[in-house]
């Protein structure tokens, strides 16, 4: 029964009953339909086929205030967590020990294990390799808790001063529930990745303050440009100057550089955080407790294959949440922006 509805105007009109009325069962969630529910009864027929009932109109001044206020309601922001204090792991050196994870896509083979492992070993490192690192779990490097697991005793070993990814791909996020925050903030050590690994570096950031870097894979590209980078960072605890590679490529244009060229859209000098990382991994993971506090940083952005709408939406959802309105200046692999950054390790 519909109380206090008429299918008429004017107050002398006919109230008819609606109970065993045949109407649309299916439950309706959106905030409206709520509000229809509660004030005037579940769907009836009438309602249905478009006929709309008057109902008396105190509760429907009462359910317009109650839409009004439900529409007028903020929209809720990315979680920010507050900036803990930061925290700069030991500068690498020769003879270290360096963990190998795997914390997202599988590593299919044991030869890129081998690749990885010594690459690692040339730098100097005794690598320590993380028991699920060959684990398959669909495509992803075995079970969620199990690479956490690697992860988590990396750095509860004192033995070990850096934990460095063997790939990327995807499943970094699926790990943060399961990272041990506190035993990462009482053993700060240098972690290395980039691409999907970006969620480890920005979940890290935001519970515990440790400064992580963007660097090679171990599977990735150890040519001399990168690892120049990677031992002037993380072995001399240098100040470095970023700029893409220079020189003129004479089998493609002997008079001016054609590869790894530069634009800048709009010129001018920031200082701030160097914060960021994939671009698709950023996004995925806004609005959750893994992203740290965006006041006054340098936001980078990298990532590949992706259509120019796809870019485009993903930077226009990092827009509402305060991620590029709050930070000083953004840069990106695309645009290949060249910018000075400090990027330095304690001892």
């Amino acid at each position: 029964m519909v109380e206090d509805a008429t299918c008429g105007s004017g107050a002398g009109a006919a109230r008819p009953s609606m109970a065993g009325a045949p109407y649309n069962a299916a439950v309706i969630r959106s905030p409206v339909a709520q509000i229809i529910r509660r004030y005037i009864g579940p769907p009836n027929r009438n309602f249905i086929r478009g006929k709309i009932c008057l109902m008396n109109r105190r509760r429907f001044v009462q359910s317009l205030g109650i839409a009004s206020l439900a529409t007028q309601l903020p929209a809720p922001r990315a979680s920010a967590a507050a900036a803990p204090a930061t925290i700069k792991p030991k500068r690498l050196a020769p003879g270290d020990t360096v963990a190998l994870v795997s914390p997202a896509s599988a590593t299919f083979n044991t030869v890129d294990l081998q690749i990885a492992k010594e690459s690692l070993d040339a730098l100097g490192f005794k690598v320590r390799v993380g028991e699920h690192v060959l684990e398959r779990h669909g495509n992803l490097a075995g079970e969620d808790k199990a690479r956490a697991e690697d992860i988590n005793k990396a750095f509860a070993d004192k033995a070990v001063a850096a934990v460095h990814a063997i790939r990327g791909g995807w499943g970094s996020a699926r790990l943060l529930p399961y990272l041990d925050y506190d035993t990462i903030r009482r053993n700060p050590k240098v972690l290395i990745g980039y691409s999907d690994i970006t969620a480890l570096h920005l979940a890290i950031h935001a519970k515990t303050g440790l400064i992580t870097f963007h660097g090679p894979i171990g599977l990735g590209r150890w040519d001399p440009y990168s690892l120049d980078y990677y031992k002037r960072v993380l072995f001399n605890a240098e100040q470095v100057t970023y700029s893409n590679k220079q020189g003129i490529s004479a089998e493609r244009n002997s008079l001016t550089q054609v590869e790894f060229r530069t634009q800048a859209i709009t010129h001018g000098k920031a200082r701030g955080r160097l914060l960021g990382g994939n671009l698709t991994v950023l996004t995925t993971i806004l609005g959750s407790p893994y992203v740290p506090d965006w006041d006054d940083v340098i936001l980078f952005c990298e990532d590949v294959q992706e259509d120019l709408y796809r870019v485009d939406r993903m930077m226009t959802q990092l827009k509402p949440p305060g991620c590029s309105g709050r930070s000083r200046v953004s840069c990106s692999e695309a645009a290949r922006s060249v910018g000075r950054a400090t990027a330095t390790t304690g001892r």
